[in-house]
């Protein structure tokens, strides 16, 4: 179904967003890779060419509507057409929000998990719907409840949550599909290491430890395939957490228990 589509995928430097190119390339898609470590996306680049995938670089942040303007016009210039913006370029935090020194943090969560999907899809959203494509906006089960420790990181995904499900009726009728991707922590990705802790400092690589509950990359990216193939309109890895907002609404004390115990386990 894969063969021969266009699909750009933002954030495709390491972690899951390499995992999810190197997976389109060997279903036979053509593939624009964006973000902002070009040495990183060359390495990606080659993955995904030694897997027979046409692929083209594009070095730039999604914070900057023109680097997103770009990536899009660069992206049909070269492959002729685009059917699935991937939007996976991400920022976590770990840190309680009485102890943040640097408020800008919450401003950068913003801009890049929340904006940065806005960004690229204002241009990305004509040829979709010429196409007939799909939007596979990276989201997080955090989306849905509150964690600690977390709280701009789930404030701007909450965000991109309502932003999708305004899109999806405003685009009933145009060909366009949008799946929202919420897992749980991925082992992998780099996005703990990379974290904002209280300074508004990448936390250490050895920070914080993921538990038994974490899934693995390549599980997350055969899953979101699969859903992408699909044509699903939301993936919540594993199964189960699916069960928390329906949880929150019935007993949020019970929710927030269980959430609270598994923020310690992965600290510890």
């Amino acid at each position: 179904m894969l063969a021969g589509r266009t699909a750009i995928v933002t954030g495709a430097s390491s972690g899951l967003g390499a995992a999810l190119a190197l997976k389109f390339a060997r279903a036979g898609a053509r593939l624009a890779l964006f973000g902002r470590r070009k040495d990183q996306l060359e390495e990606t680049a080659r993955s995904c060419e030694a897997a027979g995938a046409e692929t083209l670089v594009v070095r730039g942040d999604v914070t900057r509507p023109g680097d997103c303007e770009a990536l899009v016009a660069r992206t049909v210039e070269r492959h002729g057409t685009l059917d699935y913006l991937v939007a996976n370029a991400g920022m976590s935090m770990w840190a309680r929000f009485d102890e943040i020194r640097d408020p800008t943090l919450f401003r950068n969560l913003m801009e890049i998990n929340y904006l940065g999907v806005v960004h690229c899809l204002l241009p990305a959203l004509p040829h979709l719907k010429r196409s007939r494509g799909m939007l596979v906006a990276i989201s997080s089960i955090q989306g849905e409840i509150g964690v600690p420790l977390h709280s701009g990181y789930v404030a701007s995904k909450h965000a991109l949550q309502g932003l999708v499900k305004t899109l999806r009726i405003e685009l009933q009728g145009s060909g366009v599909d949008i799946l929202t991707v919420l897992p749980h922590w991925i082992r992998g990705t780099g996005l703990r290491a990379n974290a904002s802790g209280p300074d508004g400092r990448p936390l250490s690589r050895t920070a914080q430890r993921h538990s038994s509950e974490s899934i693995s990359l390549e599980a997350c990216s055969e899953a979101v395939l699969r859903a992408v193939a699909q044509r699903r309109k939301e993936l919540v890895i594993p199964w189960k957490l699916r069960l928390l907002p329906w949880l929150e609404l019935i007993d949020p004390r019970l929710v927030a228990f269980f959430v609270g115990r598994a923020v310690r386990e992965q600290r510890n």
